[in-house]
């Protein structure tokens, strides 16, 4: 084949991608915008009441969003195989991140819970640092290591041992709920990566056990879990954020009381900016807006899967899997706890939930999806 031939064959594929990557562009904006909006209406009385500023959450939010969107771009556009050449170095300083959580003076507790480090007069939270670095490096090591992926030591055990190190470290930071969500995403990645099913049997009868044991050893979950077994058992106490996020999603009826006309945001919901502003985007929006977030959400999640389905590098199939899964499953987790139909856990909905930490690592992962589905159907051009 002739340079001239191999530089059009890539000039078409290039275009082919750039045209099928816009579906996802849109998506991302479209959650991003709509996500700002919320957090505007849901957390304005809050600010004005406990900082004497309404804007003080959504211009936090705006500063580290335009950020976070500058950084999607930028993995979007990012050649796979530099990013590679830095996985080590960005497993390492992702560790020592959250081995700073747990150092005094650095890191900072809120409510029992030493999950960020300060930063001048932000804080950032070093676990949704893992949600991006540790998909990225099981695409890596397993991209490596796939002719030995049937020997437990030189193929299994590598990437075991580091998502144990990052699980420990989370758990030690007090946020168990999220060691787990990550733990639970990863064995979505060994599945897909090839891993045998007796390594899934073994690990369940390890993990499934420990599981039990970490709960039972904390009194709030303990509480968590028995309130969502038994809703009445203590609806003013470790139910009741739960009972009123119910109540507050069914006071949206079919269209929605209206863009900052939502009521029960102001006292009902404890946080309702936080974890639980889906709350309050389905009492503004109604049932027409959530219908239309989750079709919104669908594309999103389809055409990132699509982009999985469709390349054949192992390397980015996993990414896109790996980052899709993460997204897509928070995001259903998120809702299904305000909705009641999960115990209570402090998982942040993606793109919506004030926490520049959150928002900012979302659209990097975005960011590295849209950049695979970029490279989907590319020929191997080969030179003759």
């Amino acid at each position: 084949m002739s340079r001239k031939m191999a530089y059009a064959i890539n000039v078409e594929a290039a275009g082919r991608a750039s045209r099928g990557d816009h579906i996802l562009t849109a998506g991302v904006l479209l959650l991003t915008g709509l996500g700002m909006v919320t957090l505007y209406s849901s957390s304005y009385a809050f600010a004005e009441r406990f900082f004497g500023n309404g804007f003080y959450f959504i211009s936090r939010q705006a500063v580290l969003g335009i950020a976070g969107l500058a950084l999607f771009f930028l993995a979007s556009r990012i050649r796979l195989e530099i990013l590679r050449k830095w996985i080590k170095f960005l497993v390492i300083g992702t560790a020592a991140l959250c081995l700073l959580t747990l150092v005094p003076g650095i890191g900072v507790v809120k409510n029992g819970a030493a999950r960020w480090i300060r930063l001048g007069p932000h804080t950032y939270q070093p676990s949704e640092l893992v949600k991006l670095v540790l998909p990225l490096y099981l695409a890596h090591i397993f991209d490596k290591k796939k002719e030995r992926i049937d020997s437990f030591t030189a193929g299994v055990l590598p990437p075991v041992l580091v998502t144990g190190l990052f699980f420990v470290l989370i758990y030690l930071e007090n946020n168990f709920s999220t060691a787990v969500f990550i733990a639970v995403n990863v064995l979505f990645v060994f599945f897909i990566a090839g891993v045998r099913l007796r390594y899934f049997f073994a690990a369940a009868v390890v993990l499934l056990p420990l599981s039990a044991l970490l709960i039972l050893t904390k009194e709030h979950r303990i509480r968590r879990l028995i309130s969502f077994i038994w809703p009445e058992w203590d609806a003013l106490g470790a139910g009741y954020q739960v009972h009123a996020s119910i109540l507050t999603i069914g006071s949206g009826g079919l269209l929605g009381k209206g863009l900052g006309q939502g009521t029960r945001k102001i006292a009902s919901v404890p946080e309702i900016h936080s974890d639980f502003i889906f709350s309050s985007f389905a009492e503004e929006s109604g049932l027409l807006g959530v219908f239309l977030f989750f079709v919104i959400f669908v594309i999103f999640t389809v055409q990132g899967y699509r982009a999985f389905l469709r390349v054949e590098d192992p390397f980015r199939k996993l990414l896109a899997f790996g980052m899709v899964t993460m997204i897509a499953s928070q995001t259903l987790l998120n809702i299904a706890v305000v909705s009641g139909s999960l115990p209570a856990t402090g998982i942040p909905l993606p793109f919506f939930s004030a926490g520049g930490s959150s928002l900012a690592t979302t659209l990097l992962m975005a960011g590295l999806i849209v950049n695979v589905s970029r490279s989907e159907g590319k020929p191997e051009v080969k030179h003759v």
